[in-house]
């Protein structure tokens, strides 16, 4: 009986980071290996779920054009990248969530930096509806146009700067992340 433990044990060790390669269920939100944005092919680089307390926000997911699992290399990195949310939460009120990413910039820049976006972050609250479960939230990076928010397929506008898209990114993968597990997964860890 020991042995057929550590072989299963073995064998989820070595299954896991496969699976994950190959699409993944998480939180009962299937994630798939690649997602396409424009015309731009990405790749999954991590997924994981946004806790807070004992209930289950959302299923966060990082497609990048070329995965990596440190958060210096993936702000670092040029090209197009997505960060989506799946929602799980009944309902979530704009006030909400745009104060998460009032607090998550200001958690994750020095003074310097959060100036220099504070206004463009105004501009991206004011596009946040609520939030509801089986709403899907994409927040792209398009080189050279900037970060566009489309929720349930929906355009519903762009935010200049690559800038702007890294500091975003950085709610997630930064210093002070909203959720450490969550922050973890997208990682790819």
């Amino acid at each position: 009986m020991l042995k057929y433990l550590r072989a299963l044990l073995y064998f989820s060790l070595i299954a896991t980071p496969l699976l994950a390669q190959a699409g993944m269920k998480v939180a009962g939100i299937d994630v798939s290996d690649s997602c396409k944005m424009d015309t731009r092919p990405l790749k999954l680089n991590g997924a994981g779920v946004r806790s807070k307390y004992f209930f289950r926000i959302y299923v966060g997911v990082l497609c990048l054009e070329q995965p990596a699992h440190d958060p210096a290399t993936i702000l670092a990195a040029s090209g197009g990248k997505r960060m989506q949310m799946n929602m799980l939460y009944s309902k979530v009120d704009a006030e909400k969530i745009t104060k998460g990413w009032t607090e998550g910039f200001r958690a994750n820049l020095d003074k310097a930096a959060f100036s220099r976006v504070e206004a463009r972050l105004k501009q991206f609250n004011a596009l946040f509806p609520a939030l509801r479960e089986g709403d899907v939230v994409n927040m792209d990076y398009l080189p050279g146009r900037g970060t566009e928010l489309v929720i349930n397929g929906k355009s519903l506008g762009v935010i200049e700067g690559e800038d702007f898209f890294n500091a975003l990114l950085r709610v997630w993968v930064g210093k002070h992340p909203a959720d450490k597990s969550l922050k973890k997964g997208l990682l790819g860890k």
